[in-house]
């Protein structure tokens, strides 16, 4: 299940992980879903754990 408009939020830092941007540093491409990436994957800003990230609601 994806996050609304694809948005996931970090409840650590309040980074936002948008699909549609990916993370190219972490080698996630533009269209990466959030449920496809590594299980190791961290949040770009603060380290926080893939699975600690909520949808995205504004």
């Amino acid at each position: 299940m994806s996050g609304p408009n694809g948005k996931w939020q970090c409840p650590v830092c309040g980074e936002i992980y948008d699909e549609a941007l990916g993370d190219p540093e972490a080698g996630a491409p533009p269209g990466t879903r959030f449920e496809t990436l590594p299980a190791g994957w961290l949040c770009p800003a603060c380290g926080a754990a893939h699975d600690s990230f909520a949808p995205y609601a504004p």
